[in-house]
């Protein structure tokens, strides 16, 4: 099936400065490519033929890099912000979304398949689906529990799982009727319309390997996984 993949690129990374005050995020390396390159050859790899890049911030360093497509095998338009719409926004200005699409963010290295992804989304009929993952976080400070003035019970260093959002969406056109032109909106609110609206709204959970690299500390753990496994995250021949 494959399709059409919007990859959100227009965000400034502003934890990633002082990088990206004058370098676009998803172009940040991971050994000799950017991030948004292994993503772009990922989705080529796994049969997806157009893909629409949200640019904004130095969207045009990007759009230098990447051109119309052609080198990595695919087709690659630009929509592009005069003001930050956000991570949903952008989505009410692309023209074509008539079938099931995926949408991510661009600064995610996973091994994912996006393309079994998609399908299961498009056979599942809801309106949206997210890719979820588990991850456990452990408070670095022991926990007082109170009533009142008085400790009822102390937790050293408490630790809880959840499952988060990978950044990685699918969503049936219909869900396009809930966003508006110009319209700044994130993910996070076009998902809770849904829900509010009566739409189905499903979580795919995923255990495979997942980075973003938001933050100093997770480009770094990113670069050293991409080295070590490259073969799992790009089976290129390369």
């Amino acid at each position: 099936m494959a399709g059409k993949a919007v990859i959100l690129a227009g965000g400034k990374g502003t934890r990633l400065a002082p990088y990206t005050l004058v370098f676009p995020k998803p172009l940040m390396p991971l050994g000799e490519e950017p991030i948004l390159e292994i993503v772009v050859r990922q989705l080529a790899l796994q049969g997806f033929t157009e893909l629409i890049l949200a640019v904004g911030h130095l969207g045009q360093l990007i759009e230098s890099y990447f051109g119309d497509g052609s080198r990595f095998g695919v087709r690659i338009d630009y929509a592009r912000e005069a003001a930050p719409l956000g991570t949903a926004g952008p989505l009410a200005s692309i023209a074509g979304l008539d079938e099931p699409f995926l949408v991510m963010n661009g600064d995610i290295l996973t091994t994912l398949h996006y393309d079994a992804f998609l399908e299961g989304h498009a056979a599942s009929g809801a309106a949206a689906s997210v890719a979820t993952i588990s991850r456990t976080y452990t408070v670095d400070f022991g926990v007082v529990q109170t009533e009142g003035e008085q400790i009822v019970g102390y937790v050293e260093k408490p630790s809880s799982t959840s499952s988060v959002s990978m950044g990685i969406n699918a969503f049936s056109p219909a869900a396009l009727s809930h966003l508006q032109a110009g319209e700044r909106l994130d993910m996070p609110d076009l998902l809770l319309r849904l829900i509010a609206a009566g739409e189905a709204v499903r979580a795919v959970p995923f255990d495979g390997r997942w980075l973003d690299i938001g933050r100093h500390d997770d480009f770094a753990t990113a670069q050293r996984e991409y080295a070590a496994h490259r073969r799992e995250f790009l089976d290129d021949g390369r």
